[in-house]
């Protein structure tokens, strides 16, 4: 068949398995229910692959009008296009290679028949699997403010699925304002480049905008549209919502927010930029690589910071993606495809180290009732496997080679170091705090390293809000022995990590999608003239000798700061500056939506210059 006609079915696949778990699901057994669901996604997973192995080999893009509703000759038309390329069909087998490996994590989730008859969490996690590919091979913005919007609802109702806990509804109510904030602003974005151009494709916003000079509208239009990706991609200052909705979410969710959600958000400012902004009349490369330098570097140190003061882990480990989507940026900020394919291989890497620090979270809270740090001390020594995986996870962090995320960060941080000399230092130094916290932690909890608390008692009640401690598993009754597709899948995921870092193919496909990526002209010819991209010259990424030094220095960096901070007290107070950076995590809403706002005026500050000046 051809990819173009793969493209549909890669979206419509899992929406049918929804659809079809929706109908029937209250019918049938959890472990049908459970079964039918990973069919669904490995089907939509086995078509995700086809479509990306043919799009990497001899055809750069594939492009499917849905329904053959194509542009007239004047070049207007309202149809609805799907675009594969290296790094959408790449994100869109990831996304639903996760979703797979979540279906599997989950089997022995949620075991109340009132939930599984339903088959109401694999339906919500094949429409959000759904979402996801549509987002990446959608070629029409407004479409992608559709999966968006999509990915967000879906998002919000698995973040509160215990739907009778107060804690829960809090974290999902603050998720979902937040982001419709963002969707909000998305739409906006859109309607000012429709009044601008006419059209809602990407391909004809961008050829349009070629017809004139950078204007106010132009500039109000990529700041709109960019806060609502950057809302999506939890970017200081629109972070807020995502640690509270980590700590509130069954782990399971935890997985997709943090391994491909928020890296969406990114690819969606990068994707958005290069179509539509990059030309004449858009937005000049220089004020879109200071705004995302500014804002990637703020992410960075902000979230590493705050990720270091955790004791609560699926709090850690949200705040450590704040701080690795800021290491995106700076990558994706760089002119030239070589900061691209960095973020794109590390965005690949983090994808399958965060998922297996969050699933081996999970095992800890189903056993053990707690995510506190602290009061875990020393329990997982029992499980040898369990605690290998949690350590090799936090080295690949704190970027080690060979792993994924050491080969990301290196590229990334070569090529970002070349427009700021100085950015390599932020890398190491990010890298080193985010993989340090979780070694900390799995030093503490797995082998049981450094001082006991004083006070267990004050972590299981006094401060659950932020702790960890007196949680509820969230398998019916806690886990007496470990079921092998919950210790499986994060040890599956880390070798997946493993093999972005030593897969020569991999990088290959990064630096061939980065490549087209940043190649306007091709991506235009392709959507609007059905003209195949000419071969593109492009450096396939691997390791190099400054790249595996950094790697070390950030690893070994890790490790210092771990063993350094579990041999002080637990229960030291944190520093007065410290604690009031942690108030900015308030809960309260109204100051998330302040945030939001201030977030989007500082985006017109850092691009206004380059267009207005």
């Amino acid at each position: 068949m051809d990819t173009a006609r793969l493209l549909p079915l890669v979206v419509a696949v899992p929406l049918l398995g929804a659809a079809f778990l929706v109908a029937v699901g209250s019918r049938l057994p959890r472990a049908a229910a459970s079964l039918v669901s990973c069919v669904f996604a490995v089907a939509g997973s086995l078509l995700a692959i086809t479509v990306l192995r043919r799009v990497t080999g001899a055809a750069a893009y594939s492009v499917e009008w849905v329904a053959g509703w194509r542009p007239g000759q004047d070049g207007h038309g309202v149809g609805i296009v799907l675009v594969a390329d290296p790094l959408g069909a790449g994100l869109a087998a990831t996304a639903s290679l996760l979703v797979v490996a979540v279906l599997v994590y989950s089997w022995r989730y949620f075991e109340a028949p009132q939930r599984h008859q339903t088959g109401a969490f694999p339906a919500l996690i094949l429409l959000f699997q759904a979402a996801l590919c549509g987002f990446t091979l959608t070629g029409d913005l407004f479409n992608a403010f559709v999966f968006f919007e999509l990915m967000g609802a879906v998002a919000y109702a698995l973040t509160g699925f215990r739907v009778e806990e107060p804690r829960p509804v809090h974290g999902a109510l603050a998720f979902g304002v937040v982001n419709s904030l963002g969707g909000y602003c998305l739409l906006l974005g859109i309607t000012l480049l429709y009044a601008r151009t006419g059209e809602l494709g990407l391909a004809q916003i961008g050829r349009q905008l070629d017809g004139g000079g950078p204007t106010a509208l132009v500039l109000a239009a990529f700041v709109l549209v960019s806060t609502g990706l950057l809302v999506k991609a939890a970017a200081v200052p629109f972070h807020l919502w995502l640690p509270d909705a980590h700590a509130v979410a069954p782990t399971p969710v935890c997985l997709l927010l943090s391994g491909i959600m928020v890296e969406l958000g990114v690819y969606g400012v990068t994707r958005v930029y290069w179509t539509v902004f990059a030309g004449p009349g858009g937005v000049p490369q220089q004020s879109f690589t200071d705004a995302l330098l500014v804002v990637g570097v703020l992410t960075a140190l902000l979230g590493a910071v705050m990720c270091w003061q955790q004791r609560h882990l699926k709090r850690l480990l949200a705040f450590s993606t704040v701080a690795h989507v800021g290491l995106f940026l700076i990558g994706v900020a760089v002119p030239g495809p070589e900061g691209t394919a960095g973020s794109a291989l590390y965005v690949l890497g983090h994808a399958g180290v965060k998922a297996a620090l969050f699933a081996c979270t999970g095992i800890l809270l189903d056993r053990y009732a707690s995510v506190d740090e602290h009061e875990l001390h020393g329990r997982a020594r029992e499980f040898k496997v369990f605690s290998a995986v949690f350590l090799l996870a936090g080295l690949a962090l704190a970027g080690a080679p060979p792993f994924g995320p050491g080969l990301g960060k290196a590229t990334a941080e070569a090529a970002a170091a070349v427009t700021a000399p100085w950015t390599p230092v932020v890398f190491v130094l990010v890298s080193a705090v985010t993989g340090g916290a979780a070694l900390r932690a799995g030093l503490r909890v797995c082998l049981g390293m450094g001082h006991p608390p004083a006070d267990t008692e004050r972590a299981r009640s006094g401060e659950g809000e932020t702790s960890g401690g007196g949680e509820e598993p969230e398998t019916q009754g806690r886990l007496v022995r470990l079921p092998l597709p919950m210790l499986a899948v994060p040890a599956t995921l880390l070798a997946g990590a493993l093999a972005v870092g030593v897969v020569p193919a991999v990088a290959r496909a990064a630096g061939h999608g980065a490549a087209l990526m940043t190649d306007r002209g091709a991506y235009l010819a392709a959507v609007l003239d059905g003209v195949d991209a000419p071969p593109v010259v492009f450096r396939s990424p691997s390791w190099t000798g400054s790249g595996l030094g950094l790697g070390v220095l950030s690893a070994a960096l890790a490790v210092s700061l771990a063993v350094l901070a579990v041999r002080r007290s637990p229960d030291a107070p944190p520093s007065r500056p410290i604690a009031r950076l942690r108030r900015f995590q308030s809960g309260h809403i109204g100051d998330y939506v302040a945030w939001t706002m201030a977030g989007v005026a500082l985006l017109a500050l850092l691009t206004a210059p380059g267009i207005l000046g």
